[in-house]
Formats: C-alpha cells, structure tokens, sequence
C-alpha cells in the first residue's frame, strides 16, 4: 500500500509538473504574440545584422527601447543618392565635405587637440523643395555612416517616461553603431521655441535630447553627429541653434544651378540630343530642384498622350518618341512655383473665409459686399502676377 501511494504521488507530481510546463508554454506564446513591439522586434534584428554585417563587427545587444528606434535606421549601403546625383550646390557640397563627412571617413585626422573634433550638430535650411533631404542622405551615402532617421510618431507614447526612455535609445543605439548621423527633419516640429502652452510630455522630450545631446555624459570623440534640416529656422529654440554651429542655407538656385539640375535629372532619360538646358534653364526663374523634377515628370507625358492619340487613330506605334525641348516648354506654360502657388492658395483661402463671414445664419448674401471684395480680389491678383522690377 505504501509504494503504491508513493507511485501514485510521484505520477500525481509528474502530471502537475507537465501541466505547469504546458500553461507556462501556452503563457509564453500567447504574451509573444500580443507584444505590440512584436514585428518592430523582429524588423531591428534584421536590420542589426545587416550593419553588423557590414561593419564587420558582432551583433550589438540592445534594449527593447532601441529595437524601436533600430527600425528607422537606414544603412547607408541602401541609399541611392550621391553628391553627384544633385545639381548645384557645388559650394555647399565642398563644405559638407571638409566639415561633415571627412572627420567621419578619417577620424585619425580629427583625434588631436580640442578644435579639430568632429562636428555634433549640422543645420541645412532654407526654402522647400531646394533639395535639404537629398543632401542629408548623400552625407550618409558618402561617408558610409549609420543613419537614424529619428521620427516624431515613435517618440510618443500613452505611458509616462516612455519618451524620454526612447529618446535616450537614439543616443545610445548611435554610439553603439557609430560612426552614426541622427537626422531630424522638419526640426522646428520637434525642437522648436519652448512655450508655456507645450504639453509636458514634448517640454520633457526636448529637455533629455539636448541633454543626452550636448551633457555631461557626452563623449566628445563620439562619431555621433545630429543633421537637422528645417523651412522655418527662425522658430528654432535658441538653445537648439547652439548645438548646431554649422548651419548652411539651401537657397534658390541660380540659371547654372537650374542648368545643372535639369542634367542631373533627365540623366539617363530618352531624350533628344539638341535640347537647350541653359534656356529652359532661363525660362525656370524661381524654380526650386523640387519645381523642376515636377516640371520634367509632366514634359515627359506628352510623348505618351501622342502615343495614345496615334493609337486610337488606329496606327500602330511601337515606344514613345524621345522628350524635346517643345515638351518642356509645354510644360512650362501650364507650371507654377511653389512659391506663387502657395501664395495663391493662402490669398484664396483668406478671401473664401471673409465671403463666408459675411453670410448671416438664416439670410441671404451681401450682394453688394461680396462683389466688392471680389473686386478687391481680383485686382490684387493681377497685381501679384505682374513682374517685379528685380525680374525685369
């Protein structure tokens, strides 16, 4: 009786400790498969291996917290985008050479004394579409650092500290992939003025980054630098503007810069050989890099509705014709600057609010009072789109 009860308490043993084992299995499994980080977990080891691999060294080990901030960092080997593949800009370039990217390439040069230590912070700012994004990715395309492409939607979190927890992961995920650049564009969302009516969470956020940035803790040979670009650096918090004392200004490009540009993107294109890029180039006053990939993208159309056109006159025709230079000038005809479509808009939108104002609830328009403003309207309009005497 005795060893059958100790048979029976052994197997009664065996069966818990079975079962336990089974509801811890079925525990794990289930608690992986709600993890929210989940897929963000798996898309930061997949990306640690390949700047592993390409850096020649192990794996990293890293927290929960820079497995997210893991997932926005772009190897540079991925990054298609040159100084050669930007027009213009020849000055800049140089500069962003010498002062950005050489001290990355050849930290033994920059490793002595106190003054040739590598940048922390570089400013690009000016108007849109004047190519600041494109310089960014050509920095980390040249000097083969780890880009962080920091953004604001995986900083916020509903629970208190998390922020400050995942902004201290972009600091030290970078020291351990550098050398590394932690881009923020559009910086002035992020770390614009401080006001009183900033929520304490964004208040918290900028306070630990430029701690973390510029602190006591901050190793001063770290190949860590922070590329910010902006539109609006004048709403740049003054202590942002500190730590970055390379600052360099996108502006609009001149006719040789236009020139440039227009090479730089129908490079590669079916074109024909004879077209003037230095009179589109003349023709283009004002135009941004952005203005002018969008003027060539509906140059190129033109070629496709002839096709089109033969098509449905039942002829057959085999590839669309090469883009001329008559398509571009199309294209121009029809093309606005962002500058004047922005001010157009915004002109509209105040005199579309000011129609609206003046209808009273339950009455009629204000005949009178609309065709005035109509008036108004429409002279100020023919007046903005006369040239200025600088264009003349």
């Amino acid at each position: 009786m005795g060893r059958l009860s100790e048979s029976k308490l052994v197997q009664e043993l065996v069966l818990y400790a079975a079962s336990a084992a089974l509801s811890c299995l079925v525990l794990f499994v289930g608690l992986r498969q709600l993890d929210p980080n989940r897929e963000a977990s798996k898309k930061a080891l997949h990306h640690k291996k390949e700047i592993a691999k390409r850096l020649g060294r192990p794996l990293v080990n890293t927290n929960p917290y820079e497995d997210v901030i893991a997932c926005d960092v772009i190897n540079p080997d991925h990054i298609n985008v040159e100084f050669n593949s930007i027009g213009g800009l020849k000055t800049t370039k140089q500069a962003l050479y010498e002062l950005v990217i050489l001290p990355l390439r050849r930290p033994d040069l920059f490793s002595h004394g106190k003054l040739l230590g590598p940048q922390k912070g570089v400013l690009l700012y000016g108007p849109p579409g004047t190519g600041k994004t494109m310089l960014a990715k050509a920095i980390a395309k040249e000097s083969g650092a780890v880009f962080i492409n920091v953004r604001i939607s995986n900083l916020m979190s509903k629970w208190f500290g998390d922020a400050q927890k995942l902004v201290t992961a972009i600091f030290s995920l970078a020291h351990k992939l550098q050398p590394a650049i932690i881009f923020i564009d559009e910086v002035d969302s992020f770390l614009g003025q401080r006001r009183q009516t900033d929520h304490e969470a964004l208040l918290n956020m900028k306070t630990e980054f430029m701690a973390l940035w510029d602190g006591f803790t901050t190793d001063k040979n770290a190949q860590v630098m922070v590329l910010a670009a902006t539109n609006r650096p004048s709403e740049l918090d003054e202590a942002i503007l500190r730590r970055l004392p390379q600052a360099f200004e996108i502006g609009i490009p001149d006719q040789k810069e236009r020139a440039d540009i227009l090479n730089v993107i129908l490079k590669g294109e079916r074109i024909e050989e004879n077209i003037d890029f230095d009179h589109i180039a003349f023709l283009c006053e004002g135009y941004t890099g952005s203005d002018l990939f969008d003027l060539c993208k509906k140059a190129a159309y033109f070629p496709i509705r002839e096709l089109l056109d033969e098509e449905k006159k039942g002829r057959s025709v085999s590839a669309p014709r090469p883009l001329s230079q008559v398509d571009l000038e199309k294209a121009l005809a029809t093309s606005r600057k962002t500058t004047d479509a922005a001010f157009e808009y915004n002109g509209l939108s105040a005199d579309t609010l000011r129609w609206a104002r003046q209808r009273e609830p339950g009455g009629d328009y204000q005949v009178q009072a609309a065709i005035n403003e109509l008036s108004k309207f429409v002279v100020s309009h023919m007046t903005s789109r006369q040239p200025d005497a600088k264009d003349v």
